[in-house]
Formats: structure tokens, C-alpha cells, sequence
């Protein structure tokens, strides 16, 4: 099967500018910066591959994409060092509203 979810982020990055096909301009070029050092925050993107299934399926997930993107999911997690269930903190700034 080939690789629907692509991650990236610190200096890493599973796609480049080249797939823009596969990746969607916006992924692509997220990859590619990642890829060369730029600070981009890490983050995945769906293959357009996958979306195709996606529409032809009737709007279903295609069998086993959930599970790729909770692997990439966990990518994000390992490299922010936080869950993303993790509720944010809240900035204690005049600006900001009190939490609840």
C-alpha cells in the first residue's frame, strides 16, 4: 500500500516540493521548508491519493487511513513533547481572558 499521510517538522519531512501531485501545493511546500530548516511547526498532510478514496467511498474513511493518521498524529505529539489532548495553557497577560 502506498503512504497516504506525510509528516514534517524540525528539519524533517516525509515529502518535498516535488510531490505537489501527491501532496497538494500547501503540503509540498510545507515539506519542502521543513525539509531545508525553516521553522515550520510539525504538522502532516493527507495525499490527495487519499482523498480521491475518500469521495469514491462515499465520503468513508478508506480502510486504514485512521490509523495512519494516528501515527502521524503521534509524530506531532513526540516532536511538540505534549499530547494533543492536553488542554493549552492559559496566558496570564491583561490581554487574555480569564479562563472558566
Amino acid at each position: 500500500m502506498m503512504q497516504r499521510v506525510f509528516t514534517f517538522g524540525k528539519g524533517r519531512s516525509e515529502g518535498n516540493k516535488g510531490m505537489k501531485s501527491l501532496l497538494g501545493g500547501k503540503g509540498a511546500n510545507l515539506a519542502e521548508m521543513a525539509s531545508i530548516g525553516l521553522s515550520v511547526p510539525p504538522g502532516l498532510t493527507i495525499s490527495t491519493e487519499a482523498c480521491q478514496q475518500y469521495q469514491v467511498a462515499g465520503k468513508k474513511l478508506p480502510e486504514g487511513l485512521w490509523e495512519e493518521i494516528l501515527e502521524g498524529l503521534s509524530f506531532i505529539e513526540r516532536d511538540i513533547g505534549a499530547s494533543l489532548a492536553d488542554p493549552p495553557s492559559h496566558s496570564s497577560s491583561p490581554s487574555a481572558p480569564a479562563p472558566p
